[in-house]
């Protein structure tokens, strides 16, 4: 898993074009002035956070998130983007999306699908934070952009699902063609499950032909990269749902024997155990940042028995219950974004 975002290099042009001063924004966000000029940009999630916290709080459009995740023109999509637009179909491309996304950022696009819906969610999994609310819309109107170039129609989800609070419905509602559900559990952009077999209309078999080894060749390379602990831990991590994984899943999941994966693990001073709870610890600071989930609903999804054992090893990692070490966290959220905010209006009324 990599642990840098790749920042787009046109980010800095649709930013000037939207009214951002790009150079007061990187100020505000505690980021080095010439962040944005280098033909490659690597930020951490820390630092994506508090770029796209800024973005939101330098303009006045509410829908920036929205039209920085939309483009009109298909020469200006990412060649992993243009793979994606070259597969069969929408669910196809969503896949080759989230597969594609461990090339570029430490962050997982989770399917879930039931007879009648498919849910699309954004996982951050290196986030200390709270998923900035921009950076949601972007993710949100960026799998709507795919969709509807990919099949050629104007497409819409069922519904949006965002943990924040009620503001600005009718901009969503607009944008996407859906009804919008505030304070949920969780951010989620939902289609229909048959909605993932519309063919693509952009269907493109020999550039999917030419780009898709070179990204398989990268995703070697960069999965050569990763210590072996690290991938046993997003093994777990992908498995983590409802239930406890077996050392014996991991190792069919990575094509390896129980033993080679025990044996590995120890030549680097783990234990599947010890691998195990640091899965569980960065899924749950995920879970209590960025959703709302009830405690025993989180434990259920980090396959704890029990709302007190899930209690118990939270304190362990932390040092505090998990209820109070979420309401410590956005407390600090809101009041960064305070002191943002005032920040703001004093340098306007100094300029």
């Amino acid at each position: 898993m990599s642990k840098h975002f790749r920042i787009p290099g046109r980010l800095p042009v649709r930013l000037q074009e939207l009214g951002v001063r790009v150079s007061a924004l990187l100020r505000s966000a505690g980021l080095p002035p010439g962040l944005l000029d280098q033909p490659r940009i690597l930020v951490t999630t820390e630092e994506l956070f508090a770029l796209w916290r800024e973005i939101g709080l330098a303009s006045t459009n509410p829908a920036i998130g929205l039209e920085l995740g939309t483009e009109a023109k298909s020469e200006y999509f990412s060649p992993i983007a243009l793979a994606a637009l070259s597969t069969g179909d929408f669910g196809e491309a969503m896949r080759q999306m989230a597969r594609y996304k461990q090339l570029s950022c430490p962050e997982e696009i989770i399917h879930e699908t039931d007879d009648a819906e498919w849910s699309i969610q954004f996982r951050w999994l290196l986030a200390d934070g709270v998923e900035p609310e921009v950076l949601t819309d972007l993710c949100f109107a960026w799998v709507l952009c795919i969709a509807r170039h990919g099949t050629g129609m104007q497409i819409s989800p069922v519904r949006l699902e965002f943990v924040r609070q009620p503001g600005h419905a009718k901009i969503f509602e607009r944008h996407f063609g859906c009804p919008v559900v505030f304070g949920a559990a969780r951010n989620a952009i939902i289609f229909r499950a048959s909605d993932a077999e519309l063919p693509f209309v952009t269907r493109n078999a020999e550039l999917l032909a030419m780009l898709a080894p070179q990204f398989d060749e990268e995703l070697k390379q960069h999965t050569g990269q990763e210590t072996f602990p690290e991938r046993v831990r997003v093994a777990i991590q992908r498995k983590l749902a409802g239930q406890r994984p077996k050392m014996q899943e991991i190792a069919r999941e990575l094509h390896i024997s129980s033993r080679t994966l025990q044996r590995r693990l120890q030549d680097a001073g783990y234990s599947f155990q010890k691998v195990m709870e640091e899965a569980r610890h960065q899924l749950a600071r995920h879970y209590l940042n960025n959703s709302q989930l009830e405690l025993n609903e989180t434990a259920y999804l980090l396959g704890y028995e029990d709302a007190n054992s899930f209690v118990r090893a939270f304190r362990a990692w932390e040092g505090m219950p998990p209820a109070h070490w979420r309401g410590g966290q956005r407390e600090r959220a809101s009041s960064a974004m305070f002191g943002a905010k005032v920040g703001s209006c004093a340098g306007e009324s100094a300029g």
